[in-house]
């Protein structure tokens, strides 16, 4: 007879063993638990001998991965778990489909066999409008009741399932007997799906399900579209909307359940452009701007009040938090556009009214919110004020006071960038400059006068501001981004050469236009013609022997390049163009011309060349 004293210290070694490895679990978890006791030594623990080949001598070799031996009971338990594991894998497709499949098309197969009898019903006479939907209200109201009982079983899932189809039921039987039947008013209809859509929201928050909070937002949402009698009831509408929109606000502060704002952003916007496709006139254009107003603030103010769960696509900030405020303010400003449309004074000061608030909310949220969050949303609503700053610009001015503007605009912001060491700033300096050089290029001015006119001013701030970035930018850009200095700087070359070269045109076309007579062009047409040709070289030929000299004086090969290209196109000019077309005396100009500055540069370069070998600068300017 074994010993009782051995199979109680065997008993002790189990027990601390099984104690350890429960405390490592506890420890994976992250559930704090107090130290693990002492194990027995394998020396001091005492196992009842046993014969060969039974399974307590198989069992003793094998050891768990915490490196504790495996009496029978523990090794017997792992084997169990481990067929556990591989039995649930292999019936967690079935699963499914017991489940979730089974209960879906169970519910629709019942809901498709009432309303067959309720069709038959229905033909036979067999029940009247009152009953009709006074069956629809007792379906509705059972199933939410019955659904309860499930859920306080676990079925969970299977009890939502239920509520979904009996508050959709409620819904529609209202609905019917509004505008179907004619058995009570519309505005009881109203009242009464509105107390289903707040019941619906309250059950939600008791159980805490998002699930019910967006049947009750779907079901309010719907609840306008399904009592509409065609009329215009601007006033109950929006005021009835702003109060859902405010109950997901606040629903939102207590929950974190952001789905449910997109929900109501959407149902709102559906509404409003309904609404107002059908029923909008300017005289009611007071309270649609307010409205509007309050639909755009409750959206604008909600990163102060919610909670997200986090997402890694910006930056560990909510996508809502950063997609829904330019949706918001997207929408709103469509929305004053299409009531505005042709008052631009109006919309320009909508437009910095809009860029200001934008600015205050970026404070606020940086203040409000945390580190790497506030920092995130405080850039996005900088980057809204500034986007309404830009559309203020083409509202208010005109011509070439737009490209003015956005040039402007475009140094403000360099500058304030680098005041504060803003990165987010340059980016949208950047699109401002090219918003400016694109309208500077793609929509020519005419000058009235040589050089003292707006369409050579417009040029002349916009090759400072490129000079700005080309002087700042070289002695302060990390070294990634020295490619958008260099760009720069060929862009400042290229407009002032365009810039010059279409004073000259101007120029020489309204000397043309003078030499216009009763019977044609006179003798002076074609000599002009001519001196507008030889002046376009001898500006580019001008101009790169000034680059060249620059290049010179600054050591910067990268400034000698742009000057060797231009004097390139200055000579295939000449060579090909102005011998073949030019009169003897322009022609002997410009060869004699362009032959003095080449000599005059090769000369510079051989100077350079017996001297030291040269430090080239690699900077820009």
């Amino acid at each position: 007879m074994p010993n009782p004293q051995d199979e109680l210290e065997g008993l002790k070694a189990q027990v601390a063993a099984l104690t350890a490895r429960i405390y490592m679990l506890e420890q994976r978890l992250g559930i704090t638990a107090p130290a693990p006791p002492q194990s027995v030594a394998p020396s001091q623990r005492v196992v009842s001998p046993q014969p060969p080949g039974t399974p307590g001598t198989v069992s003793e070799r094998k050891t768990s991965t915490a490196g504790l031996p495996l009496t029978p009971p523990a090794f017997a338990t792992l084997r169990s778990f481990s067929r556990a594991n591989e039995k649930q894998k292999d019936t967690s497709l079935e699963k499914r489909i017991g489940q979730y499949w089974l209960n879906r098309i169970g519910i629709a197969a019942v809901l498709i066999g009432v309303a067959f009898f309720l069709e038959w019903a229905f033909q036979n006479n067999l029940i009247g409008p009152g009953g009709r939907v006074a069956i629809g209200l007792v379906v509705g109201i059972g199933l939410v009741l019955w659904s309860e009982r499930f859920r306080g079983k676990g079925y969970v899932p299977f009890s939502y399932s239920l509520k979904a189809v009996g508050i959709g039921t409620l819904y529609l039987s209202l609905w019917a007997s509004a505008q179907v039947y004619s058995l009570i008013p519309v505005g009881a209809a109203f009242a009464a799906m509105i107390l289903v859509t707040a019941s619906t929201l309250v059950m939600a928050l008791a159980q805490n399900a998002e699930l019910l909070a967006f049947f009750a937002l779907t079901g309010g949402f719907s609840t306008p579209v399904l009592v509409s009698t065609g009329q215009n009831h601007e006033l109950v509408l929006f005021s009835y909307v702003c109060l859902l929109d405010l109950a997901v606000l606040v629903m939102a502060i207590v929950k974190p359940w952001r789905r449910l704002l997109w929900a109501s952003f959407l149902g709102t916007q559906v509404l409003y452009w309904g609404w107002y496709l059908d029923h909008y006139s300017i005289e009611q254009r007071t309270m649609t701007v307010s409205f509007a107003i309050l639909f755009a603030a409750i959206f604008a103010v909600v990163p102060l009040a919610s909670r997200f769960e986090r997402s890694t696509r910006f930056s560990g900030v909510s996508v809502t938090l950063v997609v829904l405020p330019l949706l918001n303010a997207a929408a709103f400003f469509l929305a004053l556009v299409a009531m505005y449309d042709s008052e631009k004074v109006t919309l320009t000061a909508y437009a910095l009214g809009l860029a200001a608030a934008y600015l205050g909310l970026s404070n606020a949220f940086r203040r409000r919110l945390d580190k790497a969050e506030g920092k995130v949303i405080n850039l996005l609503h900088i980057a809204i004020a500034i986007a309404f700053i830009t559309i203020a610009i083409p509202l208010r001015l005109s011509h070439h006071w737009i490209t003015m503007g956005w040039l402007v605009e475009s140094a403000v912001l360099l500058w304030i960038s680098v005041w504060t060491r803003t990165n987010f700033l340059r980016y949208m300096a950047v699109a401002a400059l090219v918003l400016g050089l694109f309208r500077l290029i793609a929509f020519p001015m005419y000058a009235d006068q040589l050089v003292l006119n707006t369409r050579f001013a417009t040029y002349l701030i916009a090759i400072a501001v490129l000079a700005g970035i080309v002087y700042f930018g070289g002695r302060s850009a990390p070294e990634g981004e020295k490619g958008f200095i260099y760009a720069a700087a060929v862009v400042l070359n290229l407009l002032a050469l365009r810039g010059l070269t279409l004073e000259a045109a101007d120029y020489f076309s309204r000397q043309q236009a003078q030499s216009y007579t009763v019977g044609g062009y006179s003798t002076d047409y074609q000599q002009l013609w001519l001196m507008r040709q030889f002046s376009y070289s001898a500006i580019w030929l001008i101009y790169g022997a000034a680059l060249m000299a620059v290049g010179f004086w600054k050591k910067s090969a990268f400034i000698r390049w742009q000057a060797l290209a231009l004097i390139a196109v200055t000579i295939g000019k000449v060579f090909i163009y102005d011998s073949g077309n030019l009169k003897t005396g322009y022609r002997i100009l410009s060869f004699i011309a362009l032959g003095v500055v080449l000599l005059a540069i090769s000369f510079v370069y051989f100077k350079i060349s017996a001297r030291s070998p040269e430090k080239s600068s690699e900077t820009p300017g």
